[in-house]
């Protein structure tokens, strides 16, 4: 097809938007999402096209001052009645129709006619996947459209066009000005809808303390409830190795369910032997936590996760990355609060209150002014990004509220149960979000005397592992170097195949990525060594790619072509890499290093110093390598003997190859351990034979970020160093410091 890709299928962001993108990505990871298709950009782009409509909606946006409230509205209303007024492209509706009518048979089991007008038709969620959403930097949640137990063509059809049409909602519009983003596109998911008797949102990183631990919150029916803040929803705290750290049952007074009789969603009082009871069993909880840390892993960055539960079957229906994460600070108020809610988004202020009951009062929120409301919703953000706090009765860590108040660094409180009640409009109060405490009038705050950050000494490196240069000043002053710094994802943001770029003699662009990305880094830690991995991106990562179409199709990419292996059959790769290197050290930036993935024998090792010594790399930079397979470990000692300057032990690879557990498959998960007693045997015989040979030990899995106990045990080890990911620095000197001190 044309215009549709199924979720099982491979495509570009460019194609499917954000949260398409992700799902397909879930799908391959063997996650369990509800089948579907995506109405690709293409689509909507064709509509565009043949409607004549795409500069005269570009022109509306082009004159509308974004700050101006009534005016955006009067913009968005315009845009929106001139896309579902025109009609679809012929190819285009048929394709979505043919598309709903196969999901419509594998879900049923028979084949239907169209005139049947949506009777027997499967029920289904459309949602918006817009291509500037669910980005790295910014979440844009709620930002577009979603309709939820969809039936029928010519219901899907109308909700496809205001899917498509809610692109340009106010809040989208003013949002993307805001995010400095002129044009986009947008694709729609159609999937089955699940019937959801539980839901939930699942943070892998505390939102409202960046804890490195899982967030859970829970509520009974669909998830619109709990994100649209209507509830008091539990929140359950797990910690990476899967033990429950705490749990808080919230009042869950209503929920929202499909009702059998209409097909349509329907919002009902929970009933009362429920409304304190909890909501997630254990179980559910434990398979949760394996989901979030699985998709946190394939990610490299902490995930927003969104679940819905149908007759004890979890699935998960959208991850992104969580965008912000909070910097808590210690501080004392002398004075009574009003009002004690949760504090989601950290910050002290102090303002003017604006009470908002709906839409019509948005626009008294001034600069500066406290914004308090039941709840915020997508609607409101113009006003949130006047205000200098805002206050809401209900709602959880998870949401709207909390998500877009962190984003744009806003303090807030939520979940206070009665501040449109007691507090009034014009009331000057002090918003203490740290603590989630309100209290009246301006209140001087007691800040302690801040102190220089203690980096305790450890005979033991702490390192970092790094994918991009943002932000990177700040993390050089943690940590003594990088021990794993990851081309791949310079690669796959740029959006061209490497090998297509070497293909039409554009080998020198290719050096140009990687030195905007690898630079930056360089510079910040210098003289403090930075490892840096040759490309290890798997076929099914590089397929997507500009370029990409030529990938070969593995069973198992995971165990396929990649890291050294290819590096060796396409050499000009490796050199084009070893040409950045070069030139990193020609400006003085000695302390750049390259380390080898994925290798399993010595004769590797050795072609590629033969390639080094030909592209004229210097001495000054270092050849090391990554031990991820059992066969490296077991013969480390003949790649000591051979000249290795280091030696760095990919604990997530290494576990799964030697207890043969697919890492990816949520299925066996539970069977994955870095702690098992062959994984720390391979460990232990790695770093004690580089001791002997006076060679550089490290870790760059994630067991030391998730592990306490992995810590204490390679520095029992006696490891050189340990990288580990950019929230687990200090906590893991602290540890390594400790073990230490009693070994």
């Amino acid at each position: 097809m044309e215009y549709i890709v199924w979720l099982d299928e491979t495509a570009p962001a460019s194609l499917l938007g954000g949260k398409a993108k992700h799902l397909t990505e879930m799908v391959r990871l063997k996650l369990p999402v509800p089948s579907g298709f995506v109405i690709t950009t293409k689509a909507f782009d064709k509509f565009l096209e043949i409607n004549k409509i795409k500069d005269s909606i570009q022109k509306m946006i082009e004159e509308c001052d974004v700050k101006n409230t009534s005016q955006l509205l009067e913009t968005s209303k315009r845009i929106k009645e001139l896309i579902v007024s025109q009609e679809y492209p012929l190819s285009v509706k048929n394709e979505i129709i043919e598309a709903y009518e196969s999901l419509t048979y594998s879900e049923i089991g028979k084949k239907l006619e169209i005139v049947t007008a949506g009777r027997d038709f499967a029920i289904v969620a459309v949602r918006s996947s817009a291509v500037a959403e669910d980005l790295p930097t910014a979440s844009f949640a709620g930002q577009q459209a979603s309709f939820l137990n969809v039936k029928g063509v010519r219901e899907l059809l109308d909700s496809v066009k205001k899917c498509w049409a809610s692109l340009y909602e106010p809040r989208a519009i003013f949002y993307r000005a805001n995010q400095g983003i002129k044009h986009t596109s947008i694709a729609v998911i159609v999937q089955k809808m699940v019937n959801a008797e539980k839901s939930g949102v699942m943070f892998t990183v505390n939102p409202s303390t960046s804890e490195n631990e899982i967030v859970i919150e829970a509520c009974w029916g669909l998830g619109e409830t709990l994100v649209s803040g209507a509830v008091q929803p539990d929140s359950y705290f797990v910690s990476k190795d899967g033990r429950v750290l705490k749990k808080k049952i919230g009042i869950k007074e209503r929920m929202r369910i499909r009702d059998y009789a209409t097909d349509r969603t329907a919002e009902l009082p929970v009933p009362k032997d429920k409304r304190e009871k909890q909501v997630l069993t254990d179980e559910e909880i434990s398979r949760l936590a394996q989901y979030g840390i699985l998709l946190e892993n394939h990610y490299g960055r902490a995930q927003d996760i969104e679940f819905a539960i149908e007759k004890n079957r979890i699935y998960i229906v959208q991850t992104r990355a969580v965008t912000t994460e909070a910097k808590i600070e210690k501080v004392e108020i002398k004075a009574e609060p009003l009002l004690k809610g949760l504090g989601v988004s950290p910050g002290i202020v102090s303002g003017t209150v604006r009470i908002v009951h709906g839409l019509e009062d948005l626009a008294k929120v001034e600069k500066g002014d406290v914004l308090v409301t039941a709840m915020t919703s997508p609607d409101m953000v113009v006003a949130m990004s006047k205000s200098a706090a805002i206050i809401t009765d209900s709602g959880g860590a998870t949401c709207h509220a909390a998500i877009v108040s962190r984003e744009m660094r806003i303090p807030a409180v939520v979940g206070t149960q009665a501040a449109t009640k007691v507090l009034k409009d014009g009331q000057i109060v002090t918003v203490d979000a740290y603590r989630g405490l309100i209290y009246p009038g301006k209140v001087e705050v007691e800040k302690p005397m801040a102190m220089p950050l203690e980096l305790k000494p450890t005979r033991t490196q702490i390192k970092v592992n790094l994918a991009f240069p943002e932000g990177v000043e700040e993390v050089a002053k943690l940590a003594d170097g990088v021990g794993l710094l990851r081309i791949e994802h310079m690669i796959l943001k740029y959006g061209k195949h490497p090998a297509k770029l070497v293909r039409e003699g554009r080998v020198e662009e290719y050096i140009q990525i990687l030195l905007d990305g690898i630079k930056p880094i360089a510079k910040a830690f210098y003289p403090k060594p930075v490892w840096v991995r040759t490309l290890d991106a798997r076929s099914d990562e590089l397929r997507h790619l500009e370029g990409g179409e030529e990938e070969p199709k593995e069973d198992n990419p995971m165990l396929g072509w990649h890291g050294i292996r290819r590096s060796l059959d396409e050499p000009e790769l490796l050199k084009a890499e070893f040409e950045v290197m070069k030139r990193l050290h020609e400006e003085g930036l000695s302390n750049m290093h390259v380390m080898l993935p994925f290798v399993i024998s010595v004769d590797e090792f050795r072609k590629v110093r033969e390639i080094a010594k030909e592209m004229g790399l210097p001495e000054t930079c270092k050849l090391g390598i990554m031990v991820e397979v059992p066969s490296c470990a077991l013969t480390i000692e003949d790649f000591c003997k051979e000249g290795i300057a280091f030696a760095s032990i990919g604990s997530n690879d290494l576990t799964m190859m030697t207890l043969g557990v697919d890492r990816n498959n949520a299925k066996i998960s539970s069977l994955y351990s870095e702690t098992h007693p062959a994984v720390l045997k391979l460990i232990k015989h790695t770093i004690e034979t580089c001791n002997k040979y006076n060679i550089e030990s490290s870790i760059c899995g994630e067991a030391p970020s998730n592990i306490p106990e992995m810590v204490e045990f390679l520095v029992k080890c006696k490891i050189k160093s340990i990288s580990v990911n950019i929230d687990a620095i200090q906590r893991t000197r602290e540890i390594v410091h400790s073990t230490e001190k009693k070994c």
